[in-house]
């Protein structure tokens, strides 16, 4: 274990990574098992010509967001990791609670993909389909530290790996989309287009406004773009960093259609009601529907082939930004240490050790992909919302310079877009998120001593720390007496 005091390892020489490998890191980050589970959410929050609308609004914000990164990538490339624009921007706490907030998001999705992992491993082996759940607590805790071994060994490496699962995952994908539109029958899809057939619908599918559907599907769509700006994260490990906001753009277009054809072709083929009962994963369950058995073991190994692949490229992230804020000096210096492979070893382990921390709380709820999800879409949002700001600040600041007065007006459209997100999705989990600043803002008042110069926090650093503590305080009352629930 290495101590500030030891001297770093050299690292070994390294290419670099292609725009391929940056492509397939942000599909593979995005396309874990929220895909598997999709069509079943979104059947009960919303009928399918509500579900299209905000396909559409989900998709056109998050397009305003990675212009935004494409922009900043591409003016700014001497900033490294998604959360130093908001440094760079509103100074270092500000930068502190992006990276903080974006770190809360990469592990808690680690989460949501051990959960759901084996819910498929258990279209297989009952014993992981059960209501024992010490099972899967001990072999995802397996294969969580057999990725940290991986990821410990290199960067590069693992990115490598990561474009071939990415081929690996689309391949059951394409095969149900192909059959889904085979089988898609137009007088069902239409029968309830905008949720207005009573009969169809009861309980918590009784009908509402299309603007209530709406609403009630965007934290479903937005937990699925989380990893978006998964290549402007390795941007500083990329052969040529344009490069990374070119991965941003080309994987949100492929990564738009893929959601939108996989969650609204099976409103074509099962009636709303079914599919919003549909076990979990869903889309498991669909294809047995439509093809057999044969279909639905298809499916179950994509999904482990696709959470795998997203639990290594978010194993890569959470190491990565805490290196980089360390780097930057907004956490103590002991993190940005790295091995002879180019890895920060203790960012790593770190990492994975609140991982398992919060695998072993599976046991006790049954609720744990949809709280993991809620919670990393809530956290990553807090950085999304900087990023759209500085996009905003940067623009205005260089509008003499040709195209800035589009990207002012994209950096607009991202920060409305991500603010009404993050409402209509649920604010209390974005209170609940600051109850994990508690620990980070210790860290960052050590690495704030160990700053040559500035050791003292400013006024405004003093109150944004005070505001987040007192929501940290509030939001652990209101849990112990009831009045908050996640």
């Amino acid at each position: 274990m290495l101590t500030p005091s030891d001297p770093e390892p050299p690292a070994r020489p390294t290419q670099g990574l292609s725009l391929v490998a940056l492509i397939s890191t942000v599909i593979t980050s995005s396309i874990g098992g929220g895909i598997f589970a999709l069509t079943s959410d979104l059947a009960i929050a919303a009928s399918p010509g509500a579900a299209l609308v905000a396909w559409g609004i989900v998709g056109l914000g998050t397009l305003m967001l990675a212009l935004s990164l494409n922009n900043l990538v591409t003016k700014r490339p001497d900033l490294e990791g998604i959360f130093s624009y908001a440094e760079e921007g509103f100074g270092k706490y500000t930068g502190f609670v992006s990276g903080w907030g974006y770190w809360i998001s990469a592990w808690m999705g680690n989460v949501a993909f051990a959960t759901v992992m084996m819910n498929a491993v258990g279209y297989f082996i009952p014993l992981f389909n059960g209501t024992n759940k010490i099972p899967s607590v001990i072999v995802t805790s397996i294969i969580l530290w057999l990725l940290t071994l991986l990821v410990n060994h290199g960067i590069e490496s693992a990115a490598i790996i990561n474009s071939m699962i990415t081929i690996c995952k689309l391949i059951p994908l394409f095969v149900f989309i192909v059959i889904a539109i085979i089988l898609f029958k137009g007088q069902v899809f239409t029968a309830d287009f905008w949720g207005n057939v009573q009969s169809n619908l009861q309980g918590s599918l009784a009908p509402t406004t299309v603007a209530s559907q709406i609403k009630r599907c965007f934290i479903i769509m937005m937990w699925v773009f989380v990893g978006i700006e998964g290549a402007t994260m390795l941007s500083s490990r990329a052969q040529k960093k344009s490069d990374a906001g070119k991965a941003t753009l080309i994987g949100l277009c492929g990564l738009l259609i893929i959601y939108v054809l996989a969650s609204v072709l099976p409103y074509g083929y099962l009636d709303r009601q079914t599919l919003a009962t549909m076990k979990q994963p869903a889309m498991v369950y669909i294809f047995r529907e439509m093809v057999g058995s044969w279909g639905g073991a298809l499916i179950s190994i994509g999904l482990i082939i696709s959470t795998l692949g997203s639990w290594l490229s978010w194993t890569m992230l959470p190491a990565e930004t805490i290196r980089l804020m360390s780097k930057q000096e907004l956490l103590p210096k002991i993190f940005s240490r790295k091995n002879k492979n180019g890895t920060a070893t203790i960012s790593l382990v770190t990492s994975s050790a609140l991982i398992q921390f919060f695998l072993f709380t599976l046991i006790f709820t049954d609720r744990a992909y949809q709280i993991a999800y809620s919670m990393c879409t809530a956290a990553i949002t807090i950085c999304y919302i900087l990023v759209a700001a500085y996009q905003m600040k940067y623009s205005w600041h260089h509008l003499q310079e040709k195209g800035n007065h589009l990207q002012l007006w994209i950096g607009a459209g991202a920060l409305l877009f991500e603010t009404v997100a993050i409402y209509f999705s649920g604010i209390q989990y974005l209170i609940f998120c600051s109850i994990a600043y508690i620990p980070g803002s210790v860290l960052y008042l050590m690495a704030c001593r160990q700053r040559t110069e500035g050791k003292n926090l400013s006024y405004k650093e003093w109150t944004g720390m005070a505001i987040i503590l007192g929501c940290a305080v509030l939001a652990l009352i209101g849990l112990f007496t009831g009045k908050l629930s996640i």
